[in-house]
C-alpha cells in the first residue's frame, strides 16, 4: 500500500466541503487552501539536466526565442555561464509543420550524433509511458517519426542501439526494431492473449519498480528481454461511469495475496533471425520473481536477480546468452525479507560489482566477485548506507548518502574501495544550513555534482559543487520568490523529538506547533501517519503541499505530529526495519498510541479529548487501525485510499512483509482494520477514488458494508474515476483538502480551550 459523496446528513456535507473555499485571505502571513493548492504560491523550481556518459558535461531543455525548446549543452567545469545549443528548436519542426515537437523526454546516442525524442504521451498506470518517438540525425538535420504506420501513442521505451544502427521499442506487447538506414521494421517477438514482451504486468511495475523490459547487448546484435504470461492471473475490474452514456469496464491482471502470479522468464533474441534463447533459470516461474536483469559488461552474459516468492532470498545468477546456462554467484538471505538490489555497479572491467546487504545488522556496501568466490565489506559501523550514489573507478572512491546521527537527515559520504578513509563530503556547516537533507546528482567522471538542499523549515536550494572537496561553484536555484513568501508566514520552526515507549529504540517524531500558543491552555492534536515498511514520514526535508497544509492547520490552532514507529523505512538498522515482519497493522498502531500517550504526559497543553489521525494509502489503513483499535484515544480519523483488508492487496508487496496467507492467518486478520470496525466510537471520514488500480475501491465498499452492518455512523467520499493519487480532474486536490479541513473543523475543533 503506498499513500459522489454520501454523508449522514445534508448539513454535515455542507459543513465538510465549504469552510475553506472563501475569498482569498489577504494577510501574507496566513496560509489558505487556495494559496497552497490553487495559486501554488510556494511551488519550487528544480534544475532538470541529463549528464552525458563521459566527463562533466550535461544537456538540458531551454525555451527557444521562436517557441519550442532548444537542447543545450553545458560543461559543469565552467558552470552555467557558457552554453552550446546542440539542437535548436527549429531543427525539431516536422516536415510540413510550423511548430517544434513538444519534448517530453529525450536520449542521446553514445556519440551524440542521434537525438531520440519522446512526445504525445499517454498514461499507463503511474507514468506517461506510451507515446510517439522521433529521431533527429544531427549531421543531416533529418527529423523523422519512428514506428511506420503505428497508431499514435502506442510505442514504449524506445532505445538506440549502441552502434546507432537500429532503434528498438515495444508496441502492443511486442518488441520491434527499426533499421535507421533503410527504415525497415522487424518484429522480434510474437504475442498471444496474456503474453507481455518487453514490459511488465501491473504488480511487477508497481512493486518491483520496473517498466522498461528489454536491454540492448553492447555489440548491438541481440536484445535481452522479460516475457510475462498473465493468462492465468485473475482479473480485477473497475467501472468508468464518466466516459459515455453507458458504463465502461476496465479489466487488468492483479494477483492478490495468495493468488497465482504471472509466469516470468528472460530470453535473448538475435536480430539476424528473430530467434529467442530462453535462460534456464531454475525454480517455479510463477513463484519466483526475476526482479533485475542487465548485460554484465559484455554481450555474452546477463546478470539476473531472482527472488523467491517469500522474498527472503535474492539469488544473483550469471546467464550465458548463447545457450541459456546459468550459474549462481551470490545469494542474499534474511529471516524476514530482502530487498531487490538496484545499486549493482560493475567495476574493474566487470571483474567485481557493488552489492548492498544488511547481513551484519546494518545496510552496507560490499564488493562481490563475478566468479562468486568472495565478497568483501566496504562500509562498516552502526549506521545505514541509504543509497549508493556514484563509483569513481579512477580514484577508487564510492560516494553514498547516510546520516549516522539523525535518521531524518541525509548527507553525502565517500569511502575508498578498500573501506578506508570514510569521510563526510557534505560540510558540517553547509551554506544551506547545518541540518537537513541533501540529494546529489553526480557527473559521469565524479568531478561535479548538483546538490539540492532543504529542511522542513527551508525551501530547496540547488548548487553546483566540485567533488570531492564540495566547493560551491555556483548557486543554480534558490527559489527566491517562494522563499520570500514562506518567510512571511506566521509559524514556529518544526521540532524533532524522541519518544520513549520502552524497548530498545525510542521513536522519532516531528512536531508542528501553533505559532502562538498558551501552555496553560489545551490544544487539539492531529497525527499524520504512514507506519508501513515502504516509507518514512519523519524527514527533515521540504515537504511541499502536504507540509504546507499541516502548517495551515497549525496556524488554525492544531498541533500536528508525525511519528515513525518501528518497522518504517528509517535508516536505523536492520532490526528496526524488520521488526514489523508478519505484523503489519498490528505493532505499529500500538506503538503510535503509546507514543501519543507519552506526548500527552510530556506536553500537558495537548488536549486528550481532541486527538485525530489521518493518512493516505498504508497511512489510511493505519488511521483505520488507530481509531478502531484505540477508540478511547482517537476521537477523529480521516483515511484516504486505504486497504481495509490486507488479503485484497497484491502478492509482491503484502507477502514480502506478511508472509504467505496460509502461514500467517492470524497476522493477516489482526493487521486488517476491517475486522475491528465494530469498535468505532469517534468520527470517521473515509475517502477513495473509484478508479484506484492500486488500493481498490472494492475494499472501500467492503468497509462501508461492514460499518453499516455494525450500525456505525461515518462519512464517506468517493471521487469518480480518480486513481490512487486522487488528483485527476479540475479542482480535485483542492476539493479533497477542503473536505478534510472542514471535517476537522467540525469534529476536532481548532484552538485553545
Amino acid at each position: 500500500m503506498k499513500a459522489g459523496s454520501i454523508f449522514l446528513s445534508l448539513s454535515s456535507a455542507i459543513l465538510a466541503v465549504f469552510p475553506c473555499v472563501a475569498a482569498d485571505e489577504p494577510d501574507p502571513s496566513v496560509l489558505t487552501i487556495d494559496r497552497i493548492f490553487v495559486k501554488n504560491e510556494f511551488s519550487t523550481k528544480g534544475y532538470s539536466h541529463k549528464w552525458l556518459s563521459e566527463g562533466a558535461e550535461y544537456t538540458r531543455l531551454e525555451r527557444a526565442k521562436g517557441g519550442g525548446m532548444d537542447v543545450v549543452r553545458y560543461d559543469a567545469r565552467t558552470g552555467t555561464k557558457e552554453k552550446q545549443i546542440m539542437v535548436p528548436a527549429s531543427d525539431l519542426i516536422p516536415a510540413g509543420g510550423t511548430v517544434p515537437l513538444k519534448i517530453e523526454s529525450y536520449s542521446w546516442s553514445k556519440d551524440r550524433s542521434l537525438l531520440l525524442i519522446y512526445t504525445n504521451s499517454k498514461r499507463v498506470w503511474r507514468t506517461q509511458s506510451r507515446g510517439d518517438y522521433w529521431i533527429l540525425d544531427r549531421a543531416s538535420s533529418v527529423l523523422r517519426q519512428l514506428g511506420g504506420d503505428a497508431p499514435a501513442s502506442t510505442m514504449m521505451f524506445a532505445k538506440i542501439a549502441p552502434d546507432n544502427s537500429h532503434v528498438a521499442y515495444v508496441r502492443e506487447r511486442n518488441i520491434y526494431v527499426e533499421n535507421l538506414l533503410d527504415q525497415t521494421i522487424s518484429k522480434l517477438t510474437n504475442t498471444r492473449e496474456g503474453i507481455i514482451n518487453g514490459s511488465f504486468d501491473w504488480v511487477y511495475e508497481e512493486e518491483l519498480g520496473i517498466r522498461d523490459g528489454f536491454r540492448w547487448s553492447p555489440d548491438s546484435q541481440s536484445i535481452a528481454y522479460w516475457q510475462l504470461d498473465e493468462s492465468q492471473v485473475k482479473k480485477h475490474t473497475m467501472i468508468d461511469n464518466l466516459s459515455g452514456l453507458y458504463p465502461k469496464t476496465i479489466e487488468f491482471g492483479y494477483p492478490k495475496v495468495g493468488q497465482r502470479n504471472s509466469h516470468c522468464r528472460i530470453g535473448v533474441v538475435r536480430l539476424e533471425n528473430a530467434k529467442t534463447r530462453w535462460m534456464r533459470i531454475p525454480g517455479d516461474a510463477r513463484n519466483h520473481y526475476l526482479a533485475r536483469m542487465e548485460w554484465a559488461t559484455n554481450s555474452k552474459e546477463l546478470s539476473i536477480q531472482q527472488l523467491n516468492r517469500l522474498q527472503n532470498t535474492n539469488r544473483v545468477v550469471m546467464a550465458t546468452a548463447a545457450n541459456g546456462a546459468v550459474r549462481s554467484v551470490l545469494t542474499e538471505r534474511d529471516d524476514a525479507w530482502v530487498n531487490v538490489n538496484s545499486e549493482l555497479r560493475w567495476i574493474e572491467d566487470g571483474k567485481r560489482f557493488t552489492w548492498m546487504s544488511e547481513r551484519d545488522g546494518w545496510r552496507h556496501i560490499y564488493l562481490a566477485d563475478r566468479r562468486g568466490t568472495k565478497s568483501g565489506q566496504v562500509t562498516r559501523g552502526k549506521f545505514d548506507v541509504i543509497a549508493l550514489q556514484h563509483v569513481d573507478e579512477e580514484k577508487k572512491l564510492i560516494y553514498f548518502t547516510a546520516s549516522p546521527d539523525n535518521p531524518a537527515e541525509r548527507y553525502l559520504y565517500r569511502v575508498g574501495f578498500d573501506g578506508k578513509k570514510m569521510h563526510r563530503v557534505t560540510p558540517d556547516k553547509d551554506k544551506a544550513g547545518k541540518r537537513g537533507s541533501h540529494s546529489y546528482s553526480i557527473s559521469a567522471d565524479g568531478s561535479r555534482a548538483f546538490v539540492t538542499s532543504s529542511n522542513v523549515d527551508a525551501l530547496p536550494t540547488i548548487r553546483l559543487v566540485s567533488l570531492p572537496d564540495h566547493k560551491q561553484l555556483e548557486l543554480v536555484e534558490n527559489n527566491k520568490g517562494a522563499r520570500k513568501k514562506f518567510a512571511k508566514l506566521r509559524r514556529k520552526p518544526a521540532e524533532f523529538v524522541y519518544l520513549d515507549i520502552g524497548g530498545p529504540q525510542q521513536l522519532h517524531a516531528r512536531v508542528l506547533s501553533p505559532p502562538k500558543y498558551n501552555p496553560k491552555r489545551k490544544y487539539p492534536l492531529l497525527v499524520y501517519v504512514y507506519g508501513e515498511p515502504a516509507g518514512q514520514t519523519v524527514r527533515d526535508s521540504w515537504g511541499r503541499t502536504s507540509h504546507l497544509w499541516h502548517l495551515m492547520l497549525a496556524q488554525k490552532g492544531y498541533f500536528v505530529v508525525t511519528i515513525d514507529n518501528r518497522g518504517t523505512a528509517a535508516p536505523r538498522g536492520r532490526d528496526w526495519r524488520k521488526s514489523i515482519y508478519r505484523k503489519v497493522g498490528i505493532d505499529a498502531p500500538r506503538q503510535q498510541a503509546d507514543a501519543i500517550k507519552q506526548l500527552l504526559k510530556d506536553r500537558p497543553y495537548l488536549d486528550a479529548d481532541r486527538i485525530g489521525v489521518w493518512g493516505w494509502s498504508g497511512g489510511g489503513s493505519m488511521s483505520l487501525n488507530a481509531i478502531f483499535k484505540f477508540p478511547e484515544l482517537y476521537r477523529t480519523a480521516m483515511a484516504v485510499a486505504p486497504v481495509p483488508n490486507q488479503r485484497h492487496y497484491d502478492t509482491i508487496y503484502q507477502e514480502r512483509y506478511m508472509g504467505l496467507p496460509g502461514d500467517n492467518v492470524e497476522g493477516y486478520r489482526e493487521g486488517s482494520p476491517i475486522h475491528f470496525a465494530q469498535n468505532l466510537k469517534g468520527n470517521l471520514l473515509i475517502v477513495h477514488g473509484t478508479g484506484d488500480d492500486n488500493c481498490h475501491y472494492q475494499t472501500f465498499e467492503k468497509l462501508v458494508d461492514r460499518l453499516i452492518h455494525h450500525n456505525k455512523p461515518f462519512t464517506m467520499m468517493a471521487y469518480p474515476n480518480r486513481t490512487h493519487s486522487i488528483r485527476e480532474g479540475r479542482n480535485t486536490t483542492r476539493h479533497l483538502f477542503s473536505l478534510m479541513t472542514g471535517f476537522l473543523t467540525q469534529h476536532l475543533p481548532a484552538g485553545a480551550r
